[in-house]
C-alpha cells in the first residue's frame, strides 16, 4: 500500500511540473451589444483551460516557475459560429532577487477572426493546421514560450521560436489574415520571420543580456545593472542602423517603455545622457517617456 502511495504522489508530482503557463484568459464581447451571452464565458473558459492545461514542450515546470502571461481577447463582431476580434498579448519573467516581474511581450494582434461551436474541442497539434483559433493561440504560446527562454539563455528560444514558424507555415493554408508575408508589415509572418533572421541578431542578444547581465543583478548592484542596460541597448544602434524604425524595435519598447522610464528615474545614477540620445534614436515613438528620465 505505501509503494503505490509513493508512486501516486510521484505521478502528481509530474502532473503538477507539466505546463508551462500561468496565464489569464479574458473575452470581452462588449462592443458585440452581447456580452451577457453563455457562449463568450464559455470560449472564455474553454480558452483558459486550453491555453494552461496544453503541454507545450517537454520541458518540466515547477508551479513557481511557470509564465505569467494574459491573452485579452476583444470580440468587435460576432455572427453564428463567426467572430471577428483583436488579441493583446502580454508576458513577463521574474528578476532575480526581487518580487518584480519585468514584462517582456506585448503584442496587439489586430488581425484574429475564427469560427468557433460552443463546447467545441481544442486541439492543438504542432505539425497540422486545426483552426485559425487554436494557431493563433499556439502562435503566441510559442513567442511567450521562446522570447522567456531567450532572456534565460542566449539563443535558449530556438526551439520555440522554430515551432512558431511551422505553425505560421501550415497555417497560411487557411487564409486567415496575417500568416503571410502580403498581410502587412505588423503580421504573426513578420513577427515570427524578423525574429529568426540575421538582420535583426541583435534583437535576442539584447532580450539576454537587458535581462541576465542587467536586471538580474540590480538587487546585489543597482548602478552596474544599470549600466549594462545601457550598454544591451546601445546594440540596437546597429540593427536600427540596418533597418530603420523595424518591426521588431517597436514590440521591444511596446514592452519595456514604461520600465526604462522608472529604471533610469530612480536609484544610483548613471551616464543617461547616451542613453536618452540612443532612445530617442530608436524609439522616437516613446519620446515623452525618455524625455522624462531626468534623474
Amino acid at each position: 500500500m505505501r509503494n503505490i502511495l509513493v508512486v501516486l504522489l510521484v505521478l502528481i508530482s509530474f502532473t503538477g511540473i507539466s505546463q508551462e503557463l500561468n496565464c489569464k484568459v479574458i473575452v470581452n464581447a462588449q462592443q458585440t451589444g452581447n456580452e451577457n451571452f453563455p457562449i463568450f464565458k464559455t470560449l472564455e473558459k474553454q480558452l483558459t483551460e486550453f491555453v494552461n492545461k496544453t503541454t507545450w514542450t517537454n520541458q518540466k515546470f515547477a508551479t513557481q516557475e511557470r509564465i505569467d502571461c494574459s491573452m485579452f481577447i476583444n470580440v468587435v463582431e460576432y455572427s453564428g459560429e463567426s467572430f471577428k476580434a483583436t488579441l493583446q498579448v502580454q508576458s513577463s519573467r521574474p528578476v532575480y532577487g526581487s518580487s518584480y516581474s519585468s514584462p517582456i511581450y506585448n503584442f496587439n494582434d489586430k488581425d484574429f477572426n475564427f469560427r468557433y461551436l460552443e463546447f467545441q474541442n481544442l486541439i492543438y497539434n504542432p505539425s497540422q493546421y486545426e483552426s485559425n483559433l487554436v494557431s493563433v493561440l499556439a502562435f503566441h504560446v510559442y513567442m511567450v514560450l521562446g522570447l522567456d527562454a531567450d532572456s534565460f539563455a542566449e539563443k535558449g528560444g530556438d526551439p520555440h521560436f522554430k515551432q512558431a514558424q511551422i505553425i505560421t507555415n501550415y497555417s497560411q493554408q487557411s487564409n486567415s489574415i496575417g500568416w503571410k508575408l502580403e498581410d502587412g508589415l505588423q503580421s504573426r509572418f513578420v513577427l515570427i520571420d524578423n525574429i529568426l533572421s540575421p538582420t535583426f541578431k541583435e534583437f535576442r542578444s539584447v532580450i539576454y543580456s537587458y535581462h541576465r547581465n542587467g536586471m538580474d543583478i540590480m538587487s546585489e548592484n543597482a548602478k552596474q545593472g544599470k549600466e549594462e542596460i545601457v550598454s544591451a541597448l546601445s546594440t540596437f544602434k546597429e540593427m536600427n542602423s540596418r533597418r530603420p524604425n523595424s518591426f521588431l524595435l517597436r514590440t521591444f519598447f511596446d514592452a519595456k517603455a514604461d520600465e526604462l522610464e522608472q529604471i533610469f528615474s530612480d536609484g544610483p545614477n548613471v551616464n543617461i545622457a547616451s542613453l536618452k540620445e540612443t532612445l530617442q534614436r530608436i524609439a522616437p515613438m516613446h519620446s515623452t517617456k525618455w524625455n522624462n528620465i531626468k534623474f
